[in-house]
């Protein structure tokens, strides 16, 4: 149970009374919250405890709600614009009250339907949750105590020509290879993944699969496999063909294919054909 209420996140609270608008809750502290009569049920009842989000309401009261909101405060979400006006945006983020998006947060002026990469922050001179998109600030170098193999949970946050933008554990800028992945990614997209590196500025280096483990291995070979299959059993690729190709098919460097290569045919899953190689 929370020792007191605290916006922007999920609080265990204490049903304390029932009301026309609804229920009270009350945290340790004895401080107290209304959650709407949308959402109490039958089975709530006096001194139970529950989980709910606390936000602010248009009148900047605080106010609970058993909705769980897409991202919570200091968290990174990936929403759609739904109104614009002249002194910012806002954006759907799963809670009845739109987040505001002032202009001054914009990197770039927000349009109806938009689906942006924001961060929900408590805003100190209202005290209200807004969003920022500018959110270079909000991530910090400090990397050193990764280690490699380290499991994460990132968010895909832009396609570039080295491969894809993340954000590790809603604090820290990654990077995931081309080469190194083998299905589709969108922005948005939250996964999880390994430490790969952390380079000299402080950025991270990471994997969609465990570094140098059997997990690696096997999603390589089953990408293999499933363009095989998508392709009558048949693709005209062996070791020995252009890397640039084998990246650009497969997602994988010359060296992956080749040892992925090896694994199948070890395991007679595949066989080497002229200028190929065939499902078995």
């Amino acid at each position: 149970m929370n020792e007191q209420i605290k916006l922007g996140e999920i609080n265990t609270l204490k049903i304390l009374r029932e009301t026309d608008n609804g229920l009270y809750l009350q945290a340790l502290n004895e401080e107290e919250v209304l959650l709407p009569n949308s959402y109490v049920t039958k089975e709530m009842e006096f001194d139970d405890t529950i989980e709910v989000f606390i936000y602010t309401d248009s009148e900047d009261r605080l106010v609970s709600t058993t909705t769980k909101p897409l991202g919570m405060k200091n968290e990174f979400v990936f929403a759609k614009v739904v109104d614009v006006a002249r002194f910012g945006a806002f954006v759907d983020i799963g809670l009845p009250k739109d987040l505001l998006v002032p202009r001054n947060k914009q990197k770039n002026p927000f349009e109806n339907g938009d689906r942006r990469i924001i961060r929900i922050i408590e805003d100190e001179e209202t005290n209200r949750l807004i969003g920022v998109e500018k959110i270079t600030s909000f991530l910090s170098n400090e990397t050193s105590h990764f280690k490699r193999n380290d499991e994460v949970s990132i968010m895909i946050i832009a396609h570039t020509p080295l491969g894809y933008k993340v954000i590790i554990d809603n604090n820290y800028e990654g990077v995931i290879y081309k080469n190194e992945v083998f299905e589709k990614l969108h922005t948005g997209d939250i996964k999880k993944a390994y430490i790969k590196a952390v380079r000299d500025d402080g950025k991270v280096d990471v994997s969609l699969q465990p570094i140098g483990t059997k997990e690696s291995t096997d999603a390589a070979t089953a990408k293999i496999i499933e363009l095989l299959e998508k392709n009558n059993g048949y693709l005209p690729y062996t070791s020995k063909s252009d890397p640039d190709a084998i990246q650009k098919i497969f997602g994988l460097s010359k060296k992956n294919f080749k040892k992925s290569l090896q694994t199948l045919i070890l395991e007679e899953k595949i066989e080497l054909v002229d200028n190929g190689i065939k499902i078995k």
